[in-house]
C-alpha cells in the first residue's frame, strides 16, 4: 500500500509539473464599445509565463503591439463588428487566439420627416432598381428577370427617352454613372457590366469578389459604393471594379440589414431599405447611421391613385440634382416620383 501512495504521488507531481508547464492564453476585448473611445485589448497567459513575441492582427490588419497589448482608436475602425487576433510565439510554438467587438455610434441618430415640394409621371412597369439625375436627366434601372432595362428619362413627362433590355437571365439591380461610363449590377449572378453613357453599348463586363450579390450602386467622384443585400457598403476602384474596403453601417442599437439603392451626397450615403419606406443617412467613414427619414406617408399618398397590390411595390430609388439641391424618391412600379424636402423632426 506504501508502494502505491508513492507512486500516487509522484504521478500527481508529475501531472501538476505538466499543467504548469502549459500555455493558456485568453484574449481580453470589450465586447462593445462606441465612437470616439479608445479601447486596450490585451492578450494575457494564465500561468504568467514570458513569451518570445506576440503579433495583433485587427481585421487581418497587423497593429503594432506594446508588449502583450494593443490600443485602438475606434474612429479609425468605423462602427460594425471587428475582428481580433493574436499570435503568440514561445520556446518552439506559436499559437493563435481570436476574439471579436462590436462598436456602435455614440449618439442616437436624427429623425427626418419630409415636405413634397413637386411631383412628375413615372413609369407604373418601372421596377425600380436604380436611380441617378445626370446633366438634366433621370437614368433609371429596373429589375426583374425578362423585364430588366437601363433608361433615359425625361424629368418633367416620365417620357423614356432611351431604354435597352438586359438579357432574360439577369435580374438587373442598381446603377450609376461615373466617367461617362454607366455601371450597372444584377443581383444573383455574381456579375455587372459598364455602358457608354452616350449610346448605351456595353463595353465590358465585370465579376464581384467578396460581395456575392449585387443590390445598390452610387460613387462619390472616385469610387464605386456597393450594396450587397446585407448591412456591409463596398468601395470599388472603378477602372478595376476591384473592392478596396467596405464599412458596416449601424445605428445606435442595432446593424441595419437589407440596404438596397444608394445615393451618395455631400459626403452622406443615403440609403433605401428593402420592403421598408426609410432611408438611411450614413457617415461614408465611419459607416454610423446619422439619420433615419420617415417616407411611410408617400406609400400613403401613392394608394390614393395607385393599388400597390404587390408586397414588393415600395419605395425604392434615391436621386439628387446636386446643382440645384432637389432630391427625388420613387418606387417600385410607383406611378409618381416625387421632389421632397427632408425636415427635422
Amino acid at each position: 500500500m506504501k508502494k502505491i501512495a508513492f507512486f500516487t504521488s509522484i504521478l500527481t507531481l508529475f501531472l501538476l509539473a505538466s499543467c504548469s508547464d502549459a500555455y493558456k492564453f485568453t484574449l481580453n476585448v470589450p465586447k462593445k464599445t462606441t465612437l470616439n473611445e479608445e479601447i486596450t485589448i490585451t492578450l494575457k497567459e494564465e500561468n504568467d509565463k514570458v513569451l518570445d513575441n506576440i503579433q495583433f492582427f485587427v481585421n487581418g490588419k497587423e497593429i503594432d503591439a506594446s508588449g502583450n497589448s494593443i490600443t485602438l482608436n475606434t474612429n479609425d475602425l468605423g462602427v460594425g463588428k471587428h475582428q481580433v487576433a493574436a499570435l503568440a510565439f514561445y520556446p518552439g510554438k506559436t499559437k493563435k487566439t481570436n476574439n471579436s467587438f462590436e462598436v456602435f455610434p455614440s449618439e442616437k441618430y436624427q429623425a427626418y420627416t419630409y415636405e413634397i415640394i413637386n411631383t412628375y409621371p413615372h413609369d407604373t412597369k418601372a421596377y425600380t432598381q436604380g436611380l441617378e439625375y445626370y446633366n438634366g436627366f433621370l437614368y433609371e434601372t429596373t429589375g426583374r428577370r425578362g423585364q430588366s432595362t437601363l433608361r433615359k428619362v425625361e424629368l418633367e413627362t416620365g417620357k423614356v427617352l432611351k431604354k435597352i433590355d438586359l438579357e432574360n437571365e439577369y435580374f438587373g439591380e442598381g446603377m450609376t454613372i461615373l466617367n461617362n461610363k454607366i455601371y450597372w449590377l444584377t443581383w444573383e449572378a455574381n456579375k455587372g457590366f459598364i455602358y457608354n453613357l452616350d449610346t448605351f453599348e456595353r463595353e465590358k463586363e465585370f465579376s464581384y469578389n467578396n460581395s456575392k450579390q449585387g443590390w445598390g450602386l452610387t460613387n462619390n467622384g472616385q469610387e464605386l459604393i456597393k450594396s450587397d443585400g446585407t448591412h456591409k457598403i463596398w468601395f470599388l476602384n472603378p477602372e478595376t471594379q476591384k473592392e478596396l474596403r467596405y464599412i458596416q453601417a449601424y445605428n445606435y442599437k442595432q446593424k441595419i440589414p437589407k440596404l438596397n439603392e444608394l445615393e451618395y451626397y455631400n459626403g452622406k450615403i443615403y440609403a433605401n431599405y428593402y420592403l421598408k419606406p426609410l432611408i438611411s443617412i450614413i457617415d461614408v467613414k465611419t459607416g454610423a447611421v446619422e439619420g433615419i427619414a420617415n417616407l411611410s406617408g408617400l406609400v400613403k399618398e401613392m394608394q390614393k391613385t395607385q393599388n400597390l397590390v404587390k408586397d414588393d411595390e415600395v419605395l425604392n430609388g434615391i436621386a439628387f440634382d446636386k446643382e440645384n439641391n432637389r432630391l427625388f424618391v420613387t418606387g417600385k412600379n410607383w406611378g409618381k416620383l416625387f421632389e421632397i424636402k427632408l425636415i427635422k423632426e
